[in-house]
C-alpha cells in the first residue's frame, strides 16, 4: 500500500517539470526503513494515512457537490429537512457504526498485534543478543556495551557518547534510564522508540539489516537544548563490528585509569 506522498516522490514521476517539485518535497519522505520489522509501522502509517485521504475527497465532493446539486436554479422551491426523520437517523447511525466496525477496530487490532506479537516479543534469555546500555542526560547520550567478561557494569565496559555501534543481521536488546528528565530513545531509520525515564530502566529491541551511519534523535522535548540531543547509530557488517569491539575494549583498557564521574553509571543487566 502506497501513501499520497510515496506516489509523488517515485522516480517514476521525476520528469520534466516535476523534478523542481519532487526536489522541494523530497525531504518530506519517511527515513529509509533499516530494520526487520519498521515495514508494519510503516504500512500502518500509510493505511490510516489513505484512509484519511479517501474521507477527506468524499467530503469535499459532498461540500461542494450538494450545493450544486440543490443549487437555487434546479430547485427554485426550496425544501426544508432538520435531519431527525427516523430513516435519517438509522442512515447516519449505520454509517458511524460502520466506520467504527470496519476501520477503528480494525487498525486498533493491527497495531495491538503488532505491538503483542513482534515488538514486545523479547528475545529468550539464552538467545544470542548484543546488549546495550543506554543513559540518556540533558544533553548526551551514554552508550555501555560489556567486555570480555559479558557482565555490565564492570571496570572493562565498554563506553561512547553520542556514538551507538551495532551489527547487522542480530537482535539488540537496549535497556535504558535517564539521568534527569524524561527523554525519548529514537531511531527512525528503525521506527522505533522509547521514553528514557528517571528511575525505572525500560527496554527495546530491534534488528537491523544494512550498514550504514543513522540518525538518533531525542523524541520528548526535554529542555532549552532539546536539540543539541543528537547522535549517530553506525551499522556494521558482524566482523566489522567485532573488530571494532575488540578495538574498543583494548582503548577501554589502556584508558581505566583516567576516570571521569561520566564512566560512574550503568547496572546488572536484569534480563
Amino acid at each position: 500500500m502506497f501513501s499520497l506522498l510515496e506516489l509523488l516522490v517515485s522516480p517514476a514521476m521525476a520528469t520534466g517539470t516535476n523534478k523542481g517539485l519532487l526536489h522541494s518535497i523530497l525531504h518530506l519522505a519517511p527515513p529509509e526503513d533499516i530494520s526487520e520489522h519498521g515495514h508494519l509501522i510503516d504500512w500502518l502509517f500509510n493505511y490510516t494515512t489513505n484512509l484519511n485521504i479517501l474521507f477527506l475527497v468524499l467530503l469535499l465532493v459532498c461540500l461542494f457537490g450538494f450545493p450544486f446539486l440543490y443549487s437555487r436554479r434546479k430547485n427554485p422551491k426550496p425544501y426544508y429537512t432538520y435531519g431527525n426523520k427516523k430513516k435519517q437517523i438509522i442512515f447516519v447511525t449505520l454509517i458511524g457504526v460502520a466506520v467504527f466496525l470496519f476501520i477503528d477496530l480494525n487498525i486498533t487490532r493491527i497495531s495491538n498485534d503488532d505491538y503483542i506479537n513482534v515488538f514486545m516479543n523479547f528475545p529468550d534469555k539464552d538467545e544470542d543478543v548484543e546488549k546495550v546500555e543506554v543513559l540518556a542526560q540533558q544533553w548526551m547520550w551514554s552508550f555501555r556495551y560489556a567486555g570480555q567478561d559479558g557482565k555490565f557494569n564492570t571496570d572493562d565496559d565498554v563506553i561512547t557518547i553520542n556514538d551507538l555501534r551495532v551489527p547487522t543481521g542480530k537482535k539488540i536488546v537496549f535497556q535504558m534510564i535517564s539521568k534527569d528528565v524524561i527523554h525519548s530513545f529514537f531511531l527512525p531509520n528503525t521506527r522505533r522508540k522509547v521514553d528514557a525515564i528517571p528511575g525505572r530502566i525500560t527496554r527495546m529491541w530491534v534488528n537491523v539489516n544494512k550498514p550504514g551511519v543513522y540518525d538518533i534523535a531525542c523524541a520528548e522535548m526535554c529542555g532549552t537544548y532539546h536539540y543539541r540531543m543528537q547522535a549517530k547509530m553506525t551499522v556494521y557488517d558482524p566482523q566489522e563490528y567485532n573488530n571494532w569491539l575488540v578495538e574498543a575494549q583494548k582503548k577501554s583498557s589502556e584508558q581505566k585509569e583516567i576516570l571521569t564521574a561520566d564512566m560512574f553509571w550503568g547496572w546488572k543487566w536484569n534480563y
